[in-house]
């Protein structure tokens, strides 16, 4: 197995026209068809590839264990398919992630694309592998994403220039770091805790996002990420939606923004609040493994890659 702690991070080869890429269900059935996305792939000049899982079903999986781990291990192992998409989020990649064969991934890298549970992915390619992979929209969340979404997608896929500005919060903490971006759903990172597929916080710029949760499973959450010595060094923090949230009969009393902060708002880094990412229509793309430069003052936040 190759040594992260000796290993360069690997940039997989962008795409161009005429590449081909993949589509697959490493987690939930999908509840319709794709072809929108389809075809918004095609219209960048890419060739899509489906796999056995988009039109598979067993119970609410897209096809069972076996057959998930080995629709993805197909394109995996396929020198051909440049780039990977997960159909769709939901549960059950980590039901998966154990049985898949990343050997010749590790030698030729290619771009995994997706967000929510793919997160499983993307903790354990960079903790063992220091790959980069984007968050961003997936072929199920693809008709309803934003043009600026989908078109940071496509930039981050054909290595275009992609950067960030938008207004400040006013539960950000203003400052400016760099440091490579790690991260994805909260619950899903709390998740990998302690496996194989943890990753080392220490350096980096952590981002967050998540949905459906309960408040105090934010805090309860969060609790788990810093006692685990991952919050103290940071050297920033993206925080993303927290959207579709739920409360208790006796409410929490806080946010999930001021949940958050109160968890760091004594490390001496900047933190940011509503990055444009996470289960919403305007969902960024992100490249995690990636060095970016993270600015946040009073007016606004500014946040750009680095070469």
């Amino acid at each position: 197995m190759i040594n992260p702690k000796t290993q360069s991070s690997k940039i997989p080869p962008y795409l161009k026209p005429g590449d081909t890429v993949a589509i697959t269900c490493p987690a939930k059935k999908l509840p319709h068809e794709i072809t929108d996305a389809v075809k918004l792939l095609e219209s960048w000049g890419l060739n899509v590839l489906l796999g056995e899982t988009v039109e598979a079903s067993y119970h609410q999986f897209a096809g069972n264990d076996k057959l998930r781990a080995k629709d993805f291990q197909r394109f995996l192992d396929d020198d051909s398919v440049k780039a990977i998409f997960a159909a769709r989020g939901g549960y059950g990649t980590i039901r998966i992630i154990d049985e898949i064969d990343f050997t010749g991934f590790a030698e030729n890298p290619k771009w995994i694309i997706g967000f929510s549970d793919i997160t499983v992915l993307h903790s354990h390619i960079y903790a063992l592998y220091q790959t980069l992979s984007i968050h961003g929209q997936m072929p199920l969340t693809i008709p309803d994403g934003t043009k600026t979404s989908l078109e940071s997608l496509r930039k981050a896929l054909f290595n275009e220039p992609l950067e960030y500005n938008f207004p400040a919060c006013t539960q950000n903490i203003c400052g400016e770091a760099e440091g490579v971006l790690i991260g994805g759903n909260l619950m899903l990172l709390v998740m990998m805790a302690g496996s194989v597929s943890d990753m080392n916080y220490e350096g980096k710029i952590l981002f967050l996002e998540d949905v459906g949760e309960y408040l105090y499973s934010i805090d309860r959450m969060m609790w788990n990420l810093k006692r685990a010595g991952k919050l103290a060094k940071l050297k920033g923090l993206i925080v993303g939606g927290f959207t579709e949230l739920k409360d208790n009969d006796i409410p929490y009393g806080q946010t999930a923004e001021e949940i958050i902060r109160e968890h760091v708002q004594n490390y001496n880094f900047p933190v940011c609040f509503n990055f444009p990412a996470g289960h919403i229509d305007d969902n960024q793309a992100l490249i995690l493994g990636k060095t970016l430069n993270l600015k946040a003052n009073q007016q606004e936040v500014h946040i750009t890659y680095l070469d």
